[in-house]
């Protein structure tokens, strides 16, 4: 009897010594999103703005509603909870944010998921007064639709496993698995520095695949990983050296000057004030990555 209550004994401090471990490694102090977790910044509506000069502008204030495309699959990023119904993340508060500069509160912002192959058509086609979603400015886009911004200067980057130290950058790649997205503009790049490029429909199934020791990262724009990182907070991390440049920015009508300059306002007074900082902290910044510089807006 005394044996089996010293093995019983024993089996009990191995059992709490294993759960203490466990706890301490995944732990919400273990990473960014702590007890001091950043918090959104609040948008005060401006209750006499005007833009008659915009179309796009005349006809939502007519409606009541301001009709924005993003994207709902991009957590910290762009993300909608199919629960709830609520947008979530950095590219979520940019679109907030001009909003209320523009006069309409969040209670009249209609949300609508524009996949990446339909934005210029959402967006001349008047489906969308404007579009907030990883859109990357170039001039093939710019003769179907205009752009204000750039807001967010991203770049091709790595998702590892947080305890990984021989991924460093695209040069450390050589010979290792790593996964993209099918048809992403990605692949090419990342097969110059010697990698074995595993493909899917989705940066989803590539971050269940890195979490599951089945390919050795994940590669696209630092600012989706950033958001699969903080989503996934003391197990995963953005390597951080970006080897491509995309600008971000808010696509509109191409013929709605006045609404481009009104937006560009907006960014700059977010930006100004501070609330941008404020919004890439609480959402993006939770993969543990600091802000990176704020661009400069390129008016036209």
């Amino acid at each position: 009897m005394k044996t089996r209550r010293t093995i019983a004994a024993a089996l009990a401090v191995l059992t709490l010594t294993a759960v203490a471990a466990c706890g301490k490694e995944g732990s919400p102090n273990d990473d960014a999103a702590g007890s001091a977790k950043p918090q959104l910044p609040t948008y005060t509506v401006k209750t006499d703005f005007k833009l008659e000069s915009s179309p796009a502008w005349v006809k939502a204030k007519a409606d009541g509603k301001l009709v924005i495309g993003a994207k709902s699959d991009q957590p910290f990023l762009g993300f909608e909870d199919v629960q709830t119904s609520v947008r979530s993340g950095f590219d979520i508060e940019i679109a907030k944010m001009i909003a209320a500069d523009l006069g309409f509160s969040e209670k009249q912002i209609s949300w609508q998921t524009v996949a990446s192959v339909n934005r210029e058509t959402a967006i001349s086609g008047g489906q969308v007064n404007y579009y907030v979603g990883t859109y990357s400015i170039n001039d093939k886009r710019k003769a179907t639709v205009s752009f204000a911004g750039p807001y967010y200067i991203a770049g091709q980057d790595l998702l590892v496993q947080k305890d990984n130290t021989t991924i460093t950058g695209p040069e450390s790649t050589k010979d290792k698995n790593v996964c993209t997205v099918t048809g992403s503009t990605s692949i090419d790049q990342i097969k110059k520095y010697g990698a074995k490029v595993t493909q899917y429909d989705s940066y989803s199934q590539c971050v269940e695949k890195l979490l599951s020791d089945e390919v050795d990262a994940v590669t696209t724009d630092d600012a989706i990983l950033k958001g699969y990182a903080a989503k996934n907070a003391g197990k995963l991390k953005v390597v951080g050296k970006t080897f491509s440049t995309e600008n971000y920015g808010v696509g509109l009508n191409k013929d709605d000057k006045a609404l481009r300059d009104a937006i560009s306002d907006a960014l700059k007074a977010h930006e100004d004030n501070g609330d941008w900082k404020k919004a890439y902290d609480a959402t993006l910044g939770l993969s543990g990555s600091a802000a990176p510089e704020v661009p400069a807006l390129q008016r036209y």
